[in-house]
């Protein structure tokens, strides 16, 4: 900021949304974000007249990052909305801070504040707003959604994460309209917000409020009744199961989906792990089938099948969830080369035999010894 108002003057620069939103919630500050008067070109030049990194990371919107002790702040000219076409913008840069407040998104993300900690609301409701815990656009909802379609989804994200009580109406009632709007995004666009929107610490509200105005359905076509997702959101925090709970329990239904969202390949094998066919996971299972269970899954795929029976009235998984977190699976404690040394020759009986090993092992819950008797006990029925 020091180096910004060095080249601009007082008040050329203040903080701007996220950090000013989330200081005046007492909530955690990630990002930093700075807005200026000071043009891109002129903003490179103060902050390495400074000593500072500067990054043109996207000059053609007014955007440079500087870096400050090894932390990256986005600097962005103050700007106004020339043409939109739902996606993107065409900005021009300005002046003015009411005319840079007037195209955000939602009236708390658009607070301004000096580095002395004077804040500035344009809009004249944004701090309010953040006292309250309302998500309301700036200006017509419908001419900010029109801007970015998105927005129809950070409408729902933000209030997952900031609101308070209903959802404005007059919001609400917008994205409902303009929900078909979504079909021009990006893929990746839709999953990241719906991911971020999904952590929140308690997603119902918004989710429901989703499902109630046709929004939900337009993001997930496959979304099931919101039973299981309700009660699932009340043991875990972690977004990817909480999506599957949106999801019917079919790997391939799961797998369509993921692909059509653009998801991480980790991610959608993870989603689809939770449902697939084969080992069923309860709450009231023994140890030993536990054991069982998490060798042949994976521990992550059985805590999550777990968690997912839990929600769908299994019982409490506790024990089980402790088992998995302190017990390592075993490495199969025979392979080709013994079977060789007992004069089974290498071909389609190697496999045969050390699969049968394999599951007499487990079923047997990973005994440490007696391998060779139980590898010539299966090699007999060869002879």
């Amino acid at each position: 900021m020091a180096a910004l108002e060095a080249a601009g003057g007082p008040a050329c620069a203040r903080f701007v949304g996220g950090c000013v939103r989330n200081s005046l919630m007492g909530q955690p500050v990630d990002d930093i974000d700075i807005a200026t008067r000071l043009r891109p070109e002129d903003t490179m030049a103060a902050l390495r007249a400074a000593g500072l990194k500067a990054v043109p990371t996207g000059v053609e919107h007014g955007t440079v990052t500087g870096v400050s002790g090894g932390r990256p702040y986005e600097i962005t000219t103050l700007r106004r909305d020339v043409e939109t076409d739902g996606r993107r913008a065409v900005v021009a840069f300005t002046d003015d801070w009411a005319e840079d407040a007037a195209r955000r998104d939602f009236r708390l993300n658009a607070l301004y504040a000096d580095a002395d900690g004077t804040v500035f609301d344009p809009t004249g409701g944004g701090l309010a707003d953040a006292a309250a815990g309302r998500i309301v656009f700036v200006g017509e909802a419908e001419t900010r959604i029109r801007e970015d379609y998105l927005r129809i989804l950070r409408f729902f994200r933000f209030y997952a994460w900031y609101g308070r009580g209903q959802p404005d109406a007059v919001g609400l009632a917008a994205c409902g309209r303009l929900k078909d709007g979504m079909a021009r995004l990006s893929a990746e666009r839709v999953s990241r917000e719906l991911l971020k929107l999904l952590a929140a610490p308690d997603p119902r509200p918004a989710v429901r409020a989703m499902a109630e105005s046709g929004v939900l359905a337009q993001v997930l076509p496959e979304a099931q009744p919101l039973e299981l997702f309700e009660v699932l959101c009340g043991l875990t925090g972690d977004a990817a199961l909480r999506l599957s709970a949106l999801l019917p329990p079919e790997a391939t239904t799961v797998v369509s989906a993921a692909g059509r969202l653009r998801l991480a390949n980790a991610l959608r094998d993870r989603l689809a792990a939770m449902v697939a066919d084969g080992q069923a996971v309860a709450p009231g299972m023994d140890q030993a089938a536990a054991r069982a269970a998490i060798y042949r899954l994976g521990r992550k795929a059985f805590e999550d099948r777990l968690v997912r029976a839990e929600a769908s009235g299994g019982g409490d998984g506790g024990s089980l969830r402790a088992l998995a977190a302190g017990w390592t699976p075993p490495r199969m404690p025979v392979g080709g080369q013994d079977l060789a040394r007992l004069g089974v020759t290498p071909g389609p009986d190697t496999g045969r035999i050390l699969k049968a090993f394999e599951d007499g092992w487990i079923a047997d819950d990973f005994p440490d010894e007696g391998h060779e008797a139980r590898l010539k006990t299966l090699i007999a029925p060869r002879e």
